[in-house]
């Protein structure tokens, strides 16, 4: 047996050993359901899967462990009641709720499939060569396009991965650091975008304050330090050509080895062939692209418009994305078929023929989600927002001027167990709201901070939904794009910190801003200093 193998062994006996013993200090009582929900105890499930599938870098197993280990808390060790309580409000739940994202993911497959049998992908790639020259120039469309397609963040890590792959491909990006581009450019443009998903989201959690909730929103964009750090840090890193950490590894071996995977299971590093097809065009590419960024675009709006929103604002924070982005992504496939098979670029077979092929490379995304949604559901019932209530209260007395740096690491906390921005966010948005809801200013950065913290843990978390779909979207092994993240995560969220020390004490994001964004590029320079020593 390898050391890797041993180790990965250890480590699941060892938690399955502790969730066995925790019935023993059940018995007098102290440690019932009861006793659980609201406490630490809630995010304890997530910690353990999180911390397990770090350590074995195995999703699937670490995931439903720490799925059981909820389960198990949440029923008091009861085992029929957890074997209950797993599969109606862990698994069946989850499918429920994500059904909608998981149409959107098939249809989205099927797309890839079409496009790159009509040649089209390949044509893309051709162009790509020809006009664009060099490793920045293609990591850096990559940053644009996913700037530019700001309306969701679910929508953003799907398109963008597959259009860009033919491009990052043929210039040797590693599919891990593709996926970082697509993460960098899915929560962080989102949230600092009025007109968006999210936005219209924090809109809605925020109403009731000082400010109507799409104003206080947007007085919170130049506090958001984590976002828009974020996106310096992404363009700052591929122009200044800065690489640390596992990340570096991976970008090595893309550039001596042509190895885009570096690790990862065998048949994630296949590298996906683009077919050619003579009468395939780039504008085979193009077309399907428009019509599924026009129809999502237009579901949502269609969708807050069906319940109940009188304007284009309340009918982005009154839609449903779960049933306006497969509406719109089932409308834009239809064309697409119509319009490839009109142009007689493929037959109508030959479309109906990837329909497989699309949900067959959706099915490893599509199961982490129902896992990681299981998880989530799991912390839901121990109470996760009752505790996590208890500890803002506690840290809001005497920390008035410090709270925002403490609301960011709360936030950013929160979100890693969880893996859910928007669950952060709803959670601690009417706390924030309550803490200063007498000073205007605070109130800003407060929300600033939460915002800034969600999409920090988000960002680093296996079980984030956003996570998982740069993995899909980049074709990257799941946990690779994980650990290369992190380090670059962790690097912009100490200064974002900084910044938030700062803000509560100077409240004037003029002077703050541009001290962190002096202080990232300080960090990256040194970051590079230290790497050409090394090397």
């Amino acid at each position: 047996m390898t050391k890797k193998r041993s180790l990965s062994l250890i480590a699941i006996l060892s938690v399955m050993t502790l969730i066995s013993v925790i019935p023993v200090f059940a018995a007098d009582g102290a440690a019932e359901s009861a006793g659980f929900a609201g406490t630490f105890w809630a995010l304890v499930p997530p910690i353990i899967a999180i911390g397990l599938a770090l350590i074995t870098k195995e999703v699937y197993s670490s995931l439903f462990i720490g799925i059981l280990a909820g389960g198990l808390l949440a029923t008091s060790f009861n085992p029929s009641a957890t074997m209950d309580t797993i599969v109606s409000d862990g698994f069946m739940a989850s499918v429920s709720d994500m059904a909608g994202i998981f149409i959107f993911l098939v249809i989205l497959g099927i797309m890839v499939a079409l496009i790159n049998k009509t040649g089209g992908a390949a044509a893309f790639g051709k162009w790509a060569q020809k006009n664009v020259k060099s490793r920045v120039g293609a990591q850096l469309a990559t940053f644009v396009l996913g700037v530019l397609i700001f309306v969701d963040d679910y929508f953003n890590c799907l398109t963008v991965g597959g259009v860009m792959l033919p491009v990052t491909d043929t210039h040797k990006i590693s599919r891990a650091k593709l996926a970082f581009i697509i993460d960098a450019t899915a929560a962080p443009i989102c949230m600092i975008a009025p007109i968006s998903s999210w936005a219209a989201a924090v809109s809605e959690y925020a109403e009731g304050t000082a400010f109507s909730g799409i104003e206080l929103f947007i007085r919170a964009i130049p506090y958001n330090f984590y976002s828009l750090l974020t996106l310096i840090f992404v363009v700052a890193t591929i122009v200044m050509k800065i690489d640390f950490g596992p990340m570096a590894i991976h970008e090595k071996n893309a550039i001596e080895k042509g190895d885009l995977f570096t690790t990862g299971e065998s048949d994630n590093r296949i590298k996906e062939e683009l077919e050619e097809n003579a009468k395939g065009k780039v504008i085979d590419l193009v077309i399907p692209v428009i019509l599924l960024v026009f129809f999502c675009v237009f579901g949502i709006i269609y969708s807050g418009y069906q319940l109940g929103a009188t304007d284009i604002v309340s009918a982005f924070s009154g839609t449903d994305v779960y049933f306006a982005l497969p509406w719109g992504a089932l409308i834009a496939l239809v064309l697409s078929i119509a319009y490839l098979v009109i142009r007689r670029v493929i037959s109508f077979r030959e479309a109906i023929a990837c329909v497989p092929k699309g949900f067959i490379a959706m099915v490893p995304a599509i199961l982490i989600l129902t896992f990681a949604t299981s998880l989530k559901n799991m912390t839901s019932l121990l109470d996760a927002k009752g505790y996590i209530n208890t500890l803002m209260e506690s840290a809001a007395s005497g920390l008035s001027l410090f709270l925002p740096a403490v609301i960011f690491l709360v936030a950013c906390g929160m979100a890693f167990a969880t893996g859910t921005s928007w669950g952060t966010f709803g959670i601690l948005i009417p706390i924030v709201n309550d803490v200063f809801a007498e000073d205007p200013t605070l109130l800003i950065i407060g929300m600033s901070a939460c915002l800034a913290g969600a999409v920090c843990g988000d960002h680093c978390s296996p079980i984030s939904d956003t996570t998982i779909m740069s993995s899909a979207g980049a074709r990257c092994d799941h946990l690779n794009h994980v650990s290369t993240q992190i380090p670059y995560a962790v690097t912009v969220a100490a200064v974002s910190f900084v910044g938030f020390l700062l803000a509560g004490l100077i409240q004037n994001w003029f002077v703050v801003f541009p001290i962190t964004v002096a202080l990232l590029f300080a960090v990256l320079i040194c970051i590079k200093m230290i790497s050409k020593k090394k090397a």
